[in-house]
């Protein structure tokens, strides 16, 4: 009897924990979404938004290694920056007391940048260490960097000395542009088309390592757009978008960071425009409206992904049947984590459907339609490539400082142009973490506000 009576309750203590890991929503993080929801201003809480109704939004460190060796026009980083030595102590430290406030905050399983100045400065170590901090905490990291180093720094990064994997999968936002002084065998690109090797370069070693050592990547292509680059978005997005890349992000400039850096007439590239160029390069319009993450002013995405040579969209954002599939979604998967093995992923979908089977006709009919957009034919010839499309437009530092002045001091503000930039930074995204104020701040305010202060500071803490 009594092994009986051990056996049960292990078979019970198994059972609790299958139902918690495949539970389809952790209630922190529904607590978090209610929270976020609560949060938005009016403007923004519509049908069509994320924030609160799928995800809780974007998380970025800071202050943990502001020096770069790249010289950029512009550059968002202050003009004290590159004053600050690379401390690998000082990193690891620093992040784990910001991942740690904004895991209370947000709840676990939320998407967190390894960011500031270039993250490959960073020993491989001292590297595995930030983002096992950020793991820790139970966010999902993504580094972000110039992509200027070689084979050598990825494997040790990945894999223990021993050989052994530290990580099944790593990501990473890699900036490309032309407007990016100092890289290694072409310092000064004469265009974008120049630097498509090296962008081919980079998606390749990762490819080798995954044949190598078994470690997936995600892999994002950042690309600061300006009066001189904006005509060349299309050729990259054809070229380069076959390479390996997952999403492609679009950030029209802005007056912000060094001023030292600001070459051109950032204010002369609208919306509108940027994407135009970008919807030339997809091969035709790019549905931003079905899904939107905070102000439609700062951010727009398109889902999707290649299938052959056409990049075609999941949903449309013009059809009645999608906006009703996307209702479904935001019902039925609000806060699931489908980052997660394969087999306990279906368990959560499985059970999330269980809940709302009125979705289950519904999520059939997008996949027909679905098919019918791509082409059964060529997606069984080719098979489909997921890429998404962004576009994040920052605001100009000035503007910012106004704003966010008069948000603090709770004042009106009666300018129409201080007025908006107000409304962006209350529907704001990306917050970084400041537990020492037990506040969360929009990334644009971090930028123009906070970082010249901060960075003079680890200047003097931190110096070269």
């Amino acid at each position: 009897m009594p092994a009986l009576t051990r056996l049960a309750r292990r078979a019970t203590s198994a059972f609790r924990a299958l139902e918690r890991v495949t539970r389809p929503q952790d209630p922190e993080v529904a607590a978090a979404l209610r929270q976020r929801w609560a949060e938005l201003p009016p403007h923004v809480k519509h049908r069509s938004q994320t924030i609160g109704q799928r995800i809780a939004g974007c998380e970025g460190t800071h202050g943990v290694f502001p020096r770069c060796d790249f010289a950029c026009t512009p550059c968002y980083h202050s003009r004290d920056a590159n004053k600050v030595r690379i401390d690998g102590e000082h990193t690891v430290s620093e992040i784990g007391r910001q991942m740690e406030f904004t895991r209370r905050v947000r709840g676990p399983g939320q998407y967190a940048q390894l960011i500031g100045g270039e993250v490959s400065l960073l020993g491989p170590d001292d590297h595995a260490a930030a983002l096992a901090a950020m793991l820790e905490h139970e966010r999902k990291p993504m580094s972000f960097t110039h992509g200027d180093f070689d084979y050598d720094y990825l494997r040790r990064l990945a894999l223990n000395p021993d050989g052994s994997r530290r990580f099944d999968a790593l990501a990473f936002a890699a900036h490309f542009d032309s407007m990016m002084f100092g890289r290694r065998g072409i310092p000064l690109p004469a265009d974008e088309r120049s630097l498509n090797p090296f962008r081919a370069r980079f998606c390749a070693m990762f490819a080798r390592l995954r044949r190598e050592h078994g470690v997936k990547s995600h892999l994002a292509h950042n690309y600061t757009v300006t009066p001189r680059n904006v005509a060349q978005i299309p050729e990259v997005l054809r070229t380069a978008g076959r390479f390996g890349f997952h999403m492609f992000s679009f950030q029209p400039a802005a007056f912000v960071g060094n001023e030292r850096r600001w070459k051109d007439d950032y204010g002369a590239l609208s919306a509108d425009a940027v994407w135009s160029r970008i919807e030339a390069g997809a091969g035709g319009r790019l549905p931003y409206r079905l899904f939107q993450t905070g102000d439609e002013r700062c951010n727009r995405a398109a889902y999707g992904g290649w299938v052959g040579s056409r990049w075609v969209a999941l949903a449309d954002d013009r059809d009645p049947r999608d906006l009703r599939m996307r209702s479904a979604l935001f019902g039925t998967l609000r806060g699931i984590d489908l980052a997660a093995p394969p087999a306990v992923a279906a368990a959560r979908l499985t059970r999330a459907f269980a809940r709302r089977p009125s979705s289950v006709p519904i999520a059939l009919g997008w996949s027909v339609r679905f098919a019918r957009r791509a082409g059964l034919r060529e997606l069984m010839r080719h098979g489909f490539a997921p890429v998404t499309l962004v576009m994040h437009r920052f605001m100009d530092a000035a503007d910012v400082g106004e704003a966010w002045d008069a948000m603090e001091n709770g004042d009106e503000i009666s300018d129409e142009r201080i007025r908006e930039t107000r409304e962006r930074l209350e529907a704001c995204s990306y917050h970084f973490s400041h537990p020492e104020t037990g506040r969360l701040i929009p990334a644009c305010a971090q930028h123009a506000v906070f970082d010249p202060e901060e960075n003079a500071r680890l200047a003097r803490e931190l110096p070269l």
